[in-house]
């Protein structure tokens, strides 16, 4: 096993999970610019964070979509660009044959 390859500047940081209004205080390593003054009176590093107990699906028995980067929103468009293009494929194909068969008639 390797030695000194662990972290050892644990120190107090709160961690705020903003969507669900949660906070805690933790001992971590996580690096922040921000700091927040604690029910004890207390000053410490403020950690935002995206997702906690407090607020995933898995915790709580909510079945809900977690989208803070728009993933959905990004897949969607391009659910949807897929499929305008399909069609404007098939109206080019029906066009194409439409042309082609005026072409064979006359």
């Amino acid at each position: 096993m390797k030695s000194n390859i662990h972290p050892t500047d644990y120190r107090p940081v709160v961690f705020s999970d903003e969507a669900a209004g949660f906070q805690f205080l933790t001992q971590s390593t996580a690096q922040s610019s921000e700091t927040i003054k604690w029910e004890d009176g207390n000053e410490y590093p403020l950690v935002k964070i995206h997702v906690s107990s407090a607020s995933h699906p898995s915790f709580t028995g909510e079945e809900k979509i977690i989208d803070t980067e728009g993933r959905v929103d990004r897949f969607k468009a391009k659910f949807a660009a897929a499929e305008a293009r399909k069609a404007a494929l098939v109206s080019k194909a029906k066009k194409a044959r439409a042309q082609k068969d005026k072409k064979t008639d006359n």
